[in-house]
């Protein structure tokens, strides 16, 4: 979809914010570009749209090279979105987001239709958002208006200059999380500027670390963390790279143990048998259509008392869907002080993951990319330390 072919970028002081970069960019991928201020990273956004020209190379974009084409015919088939947001303060939410349409010549209706269906998407009711001004919104409701007039006119590439810089740390990553699922329904190629790798890591496809005017490299968040390219990279990710990486490592079925399994009308002394067998102090209680329901204690069994499962079983907060973080799996463990936390395939429990298997888990992924081979062939016995 975007191909950087030896560009570069030069000021007539002798400035090079851009050194001879070459890089890919698939269809429906979203890149960040990660790196120090004064990097290039910038630079090389501007330059997809032509609020900057390259002096050196050329950039096509679905292999036409941008530089034949009308800079303002361009523009309005890229959207763009910054920390700033730039909305018209005098215009309604609704006529913001519905600017490139009337700019491209659409319908009044139509365009305002397209706004009012791209307002539901980002999650800001038209009937309740779009009669107001951009000073009636909170910071994160104006990045939201923002990314909506990006994709008002369903452009095929959506370029982000730190579009969540400008507000606090819970509101930046709520919008986080909710791009993620923007970008899940509507897959447009993203070029994401961003300085804090933490950002990088968990939105890109692919990650671009930024030296001064070159990528150092060029990799999937997970590589980037577990084996940096570089001394630069190495630094640039922080010796915390181990722990970063939780958040792009997900839970899989090899990951988990299988401990010992009653129901709720089990007898206590069933249950018992059960976990004696597997010399297990505890054991997952599910209910009678295999859902999750809870645990039992091995001391519940012991005391003599009679009855079944579910006059001792306790309820089981701590569980996650399989493909969570283990990032998250680390949090869940932290909130609800739990010692293993299960997981389940919608309803189906499929087991329970550990501290261990967790701390397994992040090896075989670092070791599964240092050898380039799937996370289910690493030998745990030649697993190296991270």
């Amino acid at each position: 979809m975007i191909r950087f072919e030896h560009v570069s970028k030069r000021y007539p002081d002798g400035t090079t914010a851009v050194d001879d970069l070459s890089f890919e960019v698939a269809e429906g991928e979203l890149i960040t570009l990660v790196g120090p201020s004064g990097c290039g990273k910038t630079t090389t956004m501007k330059m997809v749209n032509r609020l900057i020209e390259p002096t050196a190379g050329r950039i096509l974009l679905d292999g036409a090279d941008i530089a034949g084409v009308d800079p303002v015919k361009l523009r309005r088939r890229i959207g763009y979105v910054i920390q700033q947001v730039g909305l018209f303060p005098h215009k309604t939410v609704l006529e913001n987001t519905a600017t490139v349409p009337h700019l491209l010549g659409w319908q009044r209706r139509r365009s305002r239709e397209r706004a009012a269906e791209l307002l539901h998407l980002v999650g800001l009711d038209p009937s309740v958002y779009g009669d107001r001004y951009p000073d009636q919104l909170s910071g994160g409701q104006r990045q939201r208006v923002g990314v909506a007039r990006a994709l008002a006119a369903d452009p095929p590439v959506l370029l982000m200059d730190e579009p969540f810089g400008a507000v606090d740390p819970v509101v930046r990553e709520h919008l986080q999380n909710e791009f993620l699922k923007l970008q899940e329904q509507v897959r447009k190629t993203v070029l994401f500027v961003t300085h804090d790798i933490e950002e990088a890591v968990r939105l890109g496809d692919r990650i671009a670390v930024y030296g001064q005017g070159r990528i150092e490299q060029f990799d999937a968040p997970a590589a980037v963390l577990g084996a940096p390219a570089t001394p630069y990279v190495a630094d640039f990710v922080g010796a915390d790279r181990g722990l970063k990486r939780l958040s792009v490592t997900r839970i899989e079925p090899g990951d988990l143990e299988k401990p010992p399994i009653v129901h709720l009308d089990d007898t206590l002394g069933s249950a018992a048998r059960r976990m004696a067998a597997d010399d297990a102090r505890w054991a997952v209680v599910l209910d009678h259509d295999d859902s999750l329901h809870g645990w039992l204690s091995a001391d519940a069994t012991e005391s003599g008392a009679a009855g079944t499962v579910r006059d001792h079983a306790r309820r089981m907060e701590a569980w996650l869907p399989v493909g969570s973080s283990l990032k998250h799996a680390f949090s869940t463990m932290l909130q609800y002080d739990a010692g293993w936390i299960a997981v389940l395939d919608g309803e189906r429990f499929l087991g329970v993951l550990t501290p261990a298997r967790l701390h397994e888990a992040l090896r075989r992924s670092i070791d599964a990319d240092v050898r380039a081979v799937d996370r289910a062939d690493v030998d745990l016995d030649t697993v190296h330390s991270p």
